[in-house]
């Protein structure tokens, strides 16, 4: 072998952890997206960038249906936990003398 293919293989080994490199954080990135597009719900994507949809209509509509139940439930609990928490800054922001009286007229 010649000098220059030395070189050469010298060269291409000064870069070939660089390229190493690269490719893990790139395999890397494609794992962790397709990890959070899972974790959140989204729809995992084909080779040609696709959504890929659930193979059937009746698995969108139970779905649906769950995430609507799922939905209302969770509504009503805010709107307990607002009246709850209005209740609280009332108490909390009335004169102590006020509060007395009212505890008193409950009794």
């Amino acid at each position: 072998m010649n000098t220059e293919a030395l070189e050469i293989i010298k060269l291409i080994a000064g870069f070939l952890p660089y390229i190493a490199i690269i490719v893990a954080l790139s395999v890397g990135g494609s794992l962790l997206h397709t990890w959070l597009k899972i974790k959140n719900g989204y729809p995992l994507s084909n080779s040609w960038g696709m959504p890929m949809h659930p193979k059937s209509d009746r698995e969108s509509a139970e779905r649906i249906a769950l995430l609507t139940t799922e939905n209302a439930q969770l509504r009503a609990e805010i709107g307990s936990v607002k009246d709850r928490l209005q209740t609280i800054e009332r108490i909390v922001t009335d004169q102590p003398s006020k509060l007395t009286r009212d505890i008193e007229q409950l009794q």
